[in-house]
């Protein structure tokens, strides 16, 4: 039986959020219906400390809602194609986020594909990456700001099966090449919905998806 999180749960460093966030499960509300899946893959941002954050030359107008509070949706969109969105942690002045970069489907498989049909019948593919998950769950840049601890909101989080520790692996993470990156990458082992790791350029503004 699934339950909202506190938000004190997330209002802690992004990478105990991100190792909370492992098995949790996001909830949205699509034309085709509800659609559910489960996280198994997540990268944790810190603020003005962590040069792979978008925080990282202070706030702005773009990445207010990753100050806080925490449970908020941040959206952005990237590359003029893309959006990625992340759940704030941290408390509420601090700037941290959780990038939510895969999960795999539990509701109606038949409805994801309809709504990602480049996944051409490959249940893996159907959130696999930042894009494609936020695709799938019909996040895109009204999202942002949004409450996912709220009932009634249009995208929730709800508690899932808990990720035992022994099946949880972290790494680099993806596109980031700030510096010295740090294993803030985590996934759960074995899943079929978890991306690649692929090294990528740094960029000025943040990581590059």
């Amino acid at each position: 039986m699934t339950s909202v999180p506190a938000r004190s749960e997330l209002a802690v460093d992004p990478l105990d959020a991100a190792r909370f966030l492992l098995g949790c499960e996001l909830v949205a509300d699509t034309p085709e219906g509800d659609v559910r899946v489960r996280l198994v893959e997540v990268e944790a941002y810190r603020g003005e400390d962590d040069p792979g954050s978008h925080c990282y030359r202070g706030r702005t107008p773009r990445n207010d809602v990753m100050w806080g509070p925490a449970g908020h949706l941040y959206v952005y969109f990237v590359y003029g194609m893309h959006f990625c969105a992340n759940v704030v942690a941290l408390d509420d002045g601090r700037p941290g986020a959780v990038l939510v970069r895969a999960g795999e489907v539990l509701s109606d498989r038949s409805l994801a594909h309809v709504r990602r049909p480049t996944a051409r019948g490959r249940d893996a593919e159907l959130a696999k990456g930042p894009a494609r998950l936020c695709t799938l769950l019909g996040l895109a840049r009204e999202h942002n700001g949004v409450d996912v601890l709220d009932p009634q909101a249009p995208v929730r989080l709800e508690r899932g099966t808990a990720v035992p520790d022994e099946a949880v692996r972290r790494g680099p993470r993806v596109g980031v090449a700030v510096g010295q990156e740090r294993p803030w990458r985590l996934w759960v082992d074995g899943s079929s919905a978890v991306t690649p790791y692929k090294a990528g350029r740094a960029r000025p503004d943040g990581p590059d998806w």
